[in-house]
């Protein structure tokens, strides 16, 4: 690849809802430059981009990636994202490493909840972005219907600058409605061709030029006076208004054609070079300068000591991790020592990369707005800032969602728990929306992340990455117990054989607790009837019997034990002797104070469109939830309810269908609640079972 200046790059992320043809889009895109010799197709497991044999199986993208191509001595940067929500991550380390999002429908489906999330995000990302109107050459696609409904939705910002020749199955080609010019795929030599407009499509392609004109002129006051006076602008004037109007995000430039049979690709091509921003028109890199300690904005430019962020981690067990990251400023060179100021280490950079899907390509230097990645960074993790030790920038972080869903890793084979543990750590590394935590009661492994798929994906790729096999369950509940009324019992403990015998006798007082969870113990023993070097054993007794309740063994909570009375044997006694003699009065006195299960209980805020609110509150009740208010969130309503732990764990999927994935969701943990006497024998049964099966 030959060398490019900062002003002959784009990067282009590719974005939209799942199944809306973005992979194949960004495959033709390479197989039309001559990237590849070979039209990789996603059904076909042959896709460029996606080529983890998770993708391949699943038919999704599930990770972001890369590739770059070259068209009218201008290099390509093309960052494919994932649409399927499940890895939302993907995305927004994606949209860090590019100058314009590309926001792919489907010309049959429309205007989808993943475009309604793309546009979200671009907007809170401030990027520029287009439209591409795909799979026109579909039944039922509708280019027009596609267009009034974007603009509805979005605004008149949104400009037709291309128009389909043909509809359906008489889809052949595009215009460039800026140049007049049209490309019509020609089926014999399997090529796009120039060709001359048809005569009833010239009154549409003039009327998207007024359009155009409209929205350019707006943007700019000598042109609007121009345009006022003379009713028309040059060509010149509109391409440099259109580059202008898409780096403010003040214009959106609406494509179409057909990814998979190649028609439309070309003109789209000729169009990202000529109305997308280069790297150095686009909006400056929020930073913050840690010599002045205070924002900055850092344009893109070639002109200024090396500084880049990197945007994402791959976490391979055969080249250990690549860094992906984006040149802001300068050049990356190899063997440059950098500094990392977000961890305030410093590092080296080895062999740098352009990446080419799964392919590694070599280079020695990557320019101020290009793409790259390196390899065996030590400190160096996703979110990072890289940079000239002279420089000290740091860039703004990346802001991920928390995990929504969580499930209990199970090992297949006992032999396999320090392959998951290397493997879960090694997957975290590349994955910010992926957590690890260890239940230690449980003695359960969580792993929590965005949605079912996302945590299945995580397993799938512990086997075939790190051969560590796996099964996914719901983690266990932490019920625990408490009592309800209030007991005093003896516990004596008495043994007889031969030489030093064992005495211990203990009065116990057990009574239910209000102000907190832990074990209050009180020490009222008066007269020395129970000698104060036993009273210790007796409290580390009863800390130790708590561990596990009388109804299910779960921990007992909310408990207060009062140590009135007893007795010793001036030979006998001994610390382990009190000790048991707690023990006896307290699986005597719980008993005896009516027992009861807690569950925990969890505070949830759910956020969702009006339409959906009387699904939500349904769903909230079926799961012996109840709602506690409702309030305007935005353009949202926010539903504050509480809901057992045991009904939420599946809550990502059930909200997710309930709202077409328009709601989301937090929880946290706010309480323990009696368990109603319906669940009761439920929860005791199956925690025999457990315990049956150890």
């Amino acid at each position: 690849m030959k060398e490019y200046k900062t002003k002959n790059l784009r990067s282009l992320g590719i974005i939209g809802h799942s199944g809306s043809g973005k992979t194949t889009l960004a495959d033709a895109i390479l197989y039309r430059t001559k990237a590849t010799d070979r039209f990789g197709k996603v059904d076909e497991g042959t896709s460029i981009l996606d080529y983890d044999s998770e993708e391949k199986k699943r038919k999704i993208s599930i990770s972001t990636s890369i590739a770059q191509c070259e068209w009218k001595d201008m290099k390509i940067n093309l960052v494919d994202m994932p649409g399927y929500f499940d890895f939302v991550g993907e995305m927004i380390e994606g949209l860090r490493s590019i100058d314009v999002a590309l926001i792919v429908l489907s010309g049959t489906a429309g205007i989808q909840v993943g475009t309604d999330k793309a546009w979200e995000y671009v907007n809170e990302n401030k990027l520029p972005r287009a439209f591409y109107i795909n799979k026109l050459d579909r039944e039922n696609s509708n280019y027009e219907k596609t267009l009034r409904n974007l603009k509805e939705k979005y605004g008149i910002s949104v400009v037709p600058i291309q128009y389909p020749i043909g509809e359906e199955l008489g889809f052949q080609g595009v215009v460039n409605v800026i140049s007049n010019k049209a490309r019509i795929y020609n089926p014999k030599t399997d090529d796009i061709e120039d060709a001359e407009i048809p005569e009833e499509f010239k009154d549409k392609v003039e009327e998207c030029k007024n359009m155009i004109m409209e929205a350019v002129a707006e943007t700019d006051e000598v042109l609007l006076d121009k345009y006022f006076t003379e009713g028309t602008l040059s060509e010149e004037e509109i391409y440099k208004g259109l580059i202008n109007g898409c780096a403010t995000g003040e214009i959106a430039p609406v494509m179409c054609g057909s990814a998979l049979t190649g028609k439309g690709v070309k003109t789209l091509l000729d169009d990202i070079i000529e109305c997308f921003p280069c790297p150095e028109d686009v909006a400056p890199q929020k930073a913050k300068s840690l010599k002045e300690n205070k924002n900055i904005e850092v344009k893109i430019t070639e002109d200024a000591p090396f500084s880049a962020l990197v945007f994402k981690t791959i976490a391979d067990p055969f080249i250990g991790k690549l860094s992906m990251f984006r040149v802001i400023t300068g050049k990356a060179k190899q063997d440059m020592t950098i500094y990392n100021p977000s961890k305030d280490r410093q590092e080296k950079l080895g062999a740098l990369y352009f990446m080419k899907g799964k392919q590694q390509v070599n280079t020695d230097e990557i320019i101020a707005g290009d793409i790259g990645a390196v390899t065996k960074l030590q400190y160096t993790s996703t979110g990072d800032t890289l940079c000239d030790p002279s420089l000290g920038i740091i860039y703004e972080e990346m802001s991920f969602p928390n995990p929504s869903i969580s499930m209990a890793v199970v090992p297949k084979s006992k032999n396999d728990e320090d392959k998951i543990s290397s493997g879960l750590s090694k997957l975290l590394e590349e994955d910010p929306t992926f957590r690890i935590a260890r239940d230690v009661e449980n003695a359960e492994t969580i792993i929590s992340g965005t949605g079912e798929t996302h945590l299945e994906v995580i397993a799938c790729k512990l086997k075939n990455k790190f051969g560590a096999d796996v099964e996914l369950q719901l983690p266990k509940v932490p019920y625990r117990e408490t009592i309800r009324k209030i007991s005093d019992v003896q516990g004596k403990h008495k043994k007889q054989s031969g030489g030093h015998g064992q005495y211990g006798d203990v009065k116990i007082k057990f009574e239910p607790r209000i102000d907190g969870d832990e074990l209050e113990f009180v020490d009222k023993v008066v007269g020395g009837v129970v000698p104060r070097q036993y009273i210790p054993a007796v409290e580390k007794g009863l800390r130790d019997c708590i561990r596990h309740g009388v109804l299910a063994g779960y921990p007992v909570i909310r408990l207060r034990a009062t140590l009135h009375d007893g007795s010793y044997h001036p030979v006998d006694s001994s610390e382990m002797a009190f000790k048991m003699a707690a023990s006896i009065a307290y699986k005597k006195g719980i008993q005896e104070a009516d027992p009861i299960l807690l569950e925990p209980i969890m505070h949830v805020e759910i956020l969702v469109p009006d339409e959906y609110m009387g699904d939500i509150i349904g769903d909230i009740n079926k799961k012996r939830g109840r709602v506690l208010g409702m309030e305007q969130f935005g353009k949202l309503q926010k539903v504050i309810a509480e809901a057992p732990q045991s009904e939420m764990f599946r809550y990502a999927t059930d909200l997710r269908s309930l709202t077409q994935a328009k709601g989301s969701f937090t929880m946290r943990f706010e309480r323990y609640e009696e368990v109603p006497a319906t669940e009761v024998a439920k929860v005791i049964e199956a925690r025999k079972k457990e315990k049956e099966a150890l």
